[in-house]
């Protein structure tokens, strides 16, 4: 009997350890090891099943995870809570809930599970609801949950009025208080909180250095890291990472040769930070060093090699990996696709054993960044569980290939719609030029509920713009000073533009003037819109004030002085400008400064030298673009030579074959011209392109809101209004002119 007991703990002692190897092998990414474990193990238990789910789920291998708990018999509240978290790890918020809903029975950690699920998703609403519907109200995990996600959102006055009523607060709820003032980067409300702290652990010193180090205050950040009682490994790659991040390698490796102990992430943190300076000797040397390497080491390697575009080196380095996982197989993909290795990507895919949702998103990303978007939809639909990246890496990649109707059929479909998937789709239509639809989507995102980030104001902003929607872009500001975004470079920059292309100069200048640190895109925004709007001394007086603040131009800041040149007449200037960017700047002329060029010469009625500069162009190697073409064609029509006009015309519509636009242009040159034989041509010509395909439409802001109007759209046909308009003009001209009948006027004319 002895014996047989004995024999029974031996036995159970060593299913313990095997659970605890499992455990290990998972969290150093070494999931084909823990697999071989786990199938060699002849006694298995329910921990054993509830681990190997845990290290499917951890190591982004959800499908494995899900089978492995599909396959248990018997389930206990572990099995369940370990599933849900594994898809909450996995940012499958939709098939976390799907779980909670059907599950037997819920302990406390359930519920904590479920209301983060929501506050991931920003349901705030939803997850209070929840929170009302647990039973043990005194459970302070769902409290935390609860103060964790209206912190992360910014809520702080509900996370504090929740944790004022919290009946037992611990550690986790005030270090949930204090990430919410970290993360959201409000470091001195943080400070007043971690200051009135009765108890501090380190999770709470290590909150307030990652948080100084988020703004870049990396003196306060080592400040606080220096009086850290018990500092540990976080602590140190936290301080490590803030040093690399803002280029302070020398900092962070003096950091890493005085840690007493150094665990493999504190390798892999200096190793990162090596590679994210371009230093891939240093890390190499470092790597090799490494007394103990798991899956990030090698992948950290392998990206770093990728990164300065050594892909024999990167795929030696592979190879040479003892286990590869997904994520070790991801990484290597998303490196060749980094490097427009498309195929070879696509063959590593077919050859994995097993994908996660990471390495599906992976390779469609791949494809729509290539274009191919007919092979990103086909893997799309082979995808056996979309998260809301797919769906939103869909729509991008539709977007960029100017297929709008698909990217808005995708958006239609997706059941989830997250401030990421209104973005993309906003941000479509502005690159397609379909600025009304990006006005439509914002107003209907924010009558579903969605709160515009900075991404969603500065796309409507951009909007305005292009529509010169004065009133829509104000009322933009407003909702942008209430939300707290004014301060964001970003939306000022595209309040910059607004305001000038909207003919608003002093209001754009104004902006400019309130923006505390002012970067390139300002002033090129403000110097654009001075030439826009022909202020040419202005757009010079900012340029030379730029160069003596510091700031280095690029090829747009000349792109708008050019245009100002262009705009006011100044050939000379113009001229001495663009020498100038080549010579003392050294910056490459694009076909966008030549095109300023052909338009300054132009007007000026150098033809023959605007001509000239096209020919130059192609002995440089350097396209002409539709700009250009364009640009020498509007000049031609002014200066009445139609024969170069044709040659423009005939490289411009070869670029754009279905833009009436040019069509247009040439036609009413030759009607200038009286050779209506020719404009009849080039109106069949026309028809027969498809030049006619879209309807030309115009717009107007009435009542703050915009109003477009399509030719020949029977909808906003009025005739009785056109009568009425008509009879009044009428009326008004001859009291003004002293015409006695307006028919008659119109006989003359015609």
């Amino acid at each position: 009997m002895k014996h047989m007991l004995r024999s029974i703990g031996e036995q159970g002692k060593h299913v313990f350890n095997q659970n605890q190897q499992i455990i290990h092998l998972g969290r150093m990414g070494r999931v084909e090891e823990a697999v071989k474990v786990f199938s060699l193990m002849n006694q298995k238990n329910l921990v054993t099943f509830n681990s190997m789910i845990s290290v499917f789920a951890k190591n982004g291998r959800i499908n494995d995870a899900r089978e492995l708990f599909d396959k248990l018999v018997r389930r206990n509240i572990v099995s369940w809570n370990t599933m849900i978290s594994g898809y909450l790890h996995n940012n499958m918020v939709e098939e976390a809930n799907a779980l909670f809903d059907v599950m037997p029975n819920r302990d406390n950690y359930s519920w904590a599970l479920i209301i983060t699920c929501y506050t991931q998703m920003g349901k705030l609403e939803k997850a209070r609801e929840l929170f009302y519907l647990v039973p043990d109200k005194l459970d302070t995990a769902c409290w935390n949950a609860m103060i964790a996600g209206y912190a992360k959102k910014g809520h702080f006055d509900d996370a504090k009025k929740m944790f004022d009523q919290m009946p037992v607060k611990d550690m986790v709820s005030y270090n949930s208080m204090l990430a919410g003032y970290t993360q959201n980067g409000d470091m001195h409300l943080a400070l007043q909180f971690f200051t009135e702290m009765a108890e501090k652990n380190v999770v709470s010193w290590n909150l307030m250095v990652a948080g100084f180090v988020d703004i870049g205050d990396l003196i306060s950040a080592w400040r606080l890291f220096e009086k850290i009682p018990n500092p540990n490994a976080v602590s140190q790659v936290t301080m490590l990472c803030g040093f690399a991040r803002h280029g302070k390698i020398k900092e962070a490796r003096k950091l890493f040769d005085t840690m007493p102990s150094k665990n493999v992430v504190c390798w892999n943190a200096m190793i990162a930070a090596y590679i994210q300076d371009s230093q891939i000797d240093e890390a190499v040397k470092l790597f090799m060093e490494m007394p103990e390497k798991d899956c990030v080491s090698w992948t950290t390697i392998i990206n770093g090699y990728f990164r300065v575009g050594k892909l024999d080196e990167a795929l030696e380095v592979y190879n040479q990996m003892p286990y590869k996982d997904i994520a070790a197989q991801t990484a290597f993909i998303s490196g060749l696709l980094q490097n427009k290795k498309i195929d070879e990507a696509k063959e590593i895919f077919s050859q994995m054993g097993t994908r996660d949702v990471i390495c599906w998103n992976s390779m469609i990303s791949g494809y729509t960044q290539c274009g191919r978007m007919d092979d990103a939809f086909d893997l799309f639909k082979q995808m056996p569980i979309k998260n809301t990246v797919s769906w939103n890496t869909m729509i991008s990649g539709y977007a960029q290939a100017g297929q709008m109707d698909k990217a808005i059929k995708i958006f239609q479909d997706m059941r989830e719609k997250n401030i990421v998937s209104w973005n993309s789709l906003i941000a479509g239509f502005i690159q397609n030029s379909l600025h009304l639809e990006a006005l439509k989507s914002l107003v209907s995102m924010g009558q579903e509920g969605n709160k515009p980030n900075q991404s969603t104001f500065a796309c409507g902003l951009s909007a305005c713009a292009n529509l010169a929607a004065l009133q829509v872009g104000k009322q933009l500001h407003e909702h942008i000073l209430k939300s707290g975004y004014i301060n964001d470079l970003f939306v000022r920059n595209s309040l910059i533009s607004m305001y000038a292309k909207c003919g608003r100069v002093h209001r754009a200048e104004q902006v400019f003037r309130d923006t505390d640190h002012a970067d390139l895109v300002s002033w090129n925004s403000l110097i654009s819109g001075y030439a826009l709007n022909g202020y040419a001394k202005e757009a010079f007086k900012a340029f030379k004030q730029m160069l003596a603040e510091g700031t280095t131009p690029d090829d747009v800041t000349f792109i708008g002085l050019l245009s100002a040149c262009s705009h006011a007449g100044l050939a000379d200037e113009g001229l001495n400008l663009f020498k100038s960017m080549i010579e003392d700047f050294a910056i490459e002329p694009l076909a966008e400064h030549y095109s300023c060029l052909v338009d300054l010469l132009g007007r000026m009625g150098k033809l023959e030298e605007a001509f000239e500069i096209v020919r130059g162009m192609k002995k440089k190697n350097i396209k002409a673009n539709a700009g250009l073409w364009g640009s020498l064609l509007g000049a031609c029509r002014v200066q009445k030579n139609v024969e170069l006009a044709r040659f423009a015309a005939k490289r411009l519509l070869e670029l754009e074959p279905h833009n009436a636009s040019n069509y247009i242009a040439l036609s009413n040159m030759h009607a200038e011209a009286g050779k209506w034989e020719e404009v009849e041509k080039v109106r069949v010509l026309m028809r027969d392109k498809g030049g006619e395909k879209l309807p030309g439409y115009s717009w107007i802001e009435v009542g703050n809101q915009i109003q477009s109007f399509v030719s020949d759209d029977p909808s906003k046909l009025r005739p009785e209004n056109v009568q009425i308009v008509l009879k009044s003009l009428s009326t008004h001209m001859r009291d003004k002119c002293d015409i006695p009948d307006i028919k008659l006027l119109l006989l003359d004319i015609l």
